[in-house]
């Protein structure tokens, strides 16, 4: 059967029916990790001719054949485990604390309204200042070791948990509280039962996005001042203009970044299991 005869048969089924031949559920992970992976092997492919032709200057961008070489060299070695690790350490470490502590404040605002009130302009004042400014200043407090990088993490993450976690709680259900302070309980009881589950598909999603911010607080902070990490790296070849070894260390913070948001999607699956089968539903609704 040709290609037009499988479009033309497929376009016949109904609307539903339809939807199941569609790329996605005919050809499943396999068919769309097999579509990324040879979208990035072309781009490589264009990259390194590019390269090679002169049209593109590898002084400038570097050249995939390098920065593969490189990559060989520095994981034959391990020195690129060792940075990766120091990285990943002081990553998870302020995105853990600084988390925990910016939404179990934003939660507990939610006791009252007054005292949130009180806080919420120092609050936004503080969100407002970008937290790479605040560096000189850990420094000072923290030294030059890894706590000062952990340090700058926490300041990177624990303000946007806050404000998210602080939200989720004023847009938990009312209806829900209502129904339970009418039955006699009490507001810690209205906390544990309503506000919480209300707000953790929210406090979830925060984990998304403080991953890229604890990965930029590691990374400024090995900028800094550091002997190890991929932020290290990153900073000591740039001076050397070697672009290669660059992307080595951009790479390396791409897939240790990838690697942390599939964990929080672990996460996600083990605490909420009835959002996954939401979306499950909806995308084959």
């Amino acid at each position: 059967m040709t290609a037009s005869r499988i479009q033309a048969s497929a376009k016949a089924l109904p609307g539903r029916a339809w939807s199941r031949f569609s790329l996605g559920e005919a050809g499943g992970g396999f068919a769309r990790a097999g579509i990324q992976v040879l979208a990035v092997a072309a781009f490589f492919a264009a990259w390194e001719i590019g390269v090679r032709t002169g049209a593109i200057s590898g002084f400038l961008v570097g050249q995939p054949s390098g920065i593969f070489a490189n990559f060989g060299r520095f994981i034959a070695d391990g020195s690129l485990f060792v940075d990766a690790g120091y990285t990943a350490l002081e990553a998870i470490v302020g995105f853990a604390i600084g988390t925990l502590l910016g939404t179990t404040l934003g939660l507990s605002l939610w006791y009252s309204e007054n005292v949130a009130r009180i806080v919420e302009p120092f609050v936004i004042a503080l969100n407002s200042v970008p937290k790479i400014a605040l560096a000189p200043l850990i420094i000072l407090w923290f030294g030059t070791g890894y706590s000062a990088k952990i340090a700058l993490v926490i300041a990177m993450t624990a303000i946007v948990a806050l404000i998210t976690a602080y939200q989720a709680a004023r847009d938990s259900d009312k209806d829900l509280q209502r129904l339970l302070a009418s039955m006699g309980a009490d507001k810690h009881r209205i906390f544990y039962k309503a506000v919480i589950p209300s707000s953790l598909p929210a406090v979830i999603a925060t984990f998304r996005i403080n991953i890229g911010f604890a990965l930029v607080g590691a990374v400024v902070g090995e900028f800094i001042s550091s002997q190890h990490g991929l932020g290290h790296l990153v900073f000591t070849a740039s001076n050397l203009y070697d672009l290669n070894t660059v992307w080595v260390g951009l790479f390396s913070l791409m897939i240790l970044g990838f690697a942390l948001y599939h964990l929080v999607n672990f996460v996600e699956r083990r605490v909420l299991p009835w959002k996954q089968e939401q979306s499950s539903r909806q995308v084959a609704a």
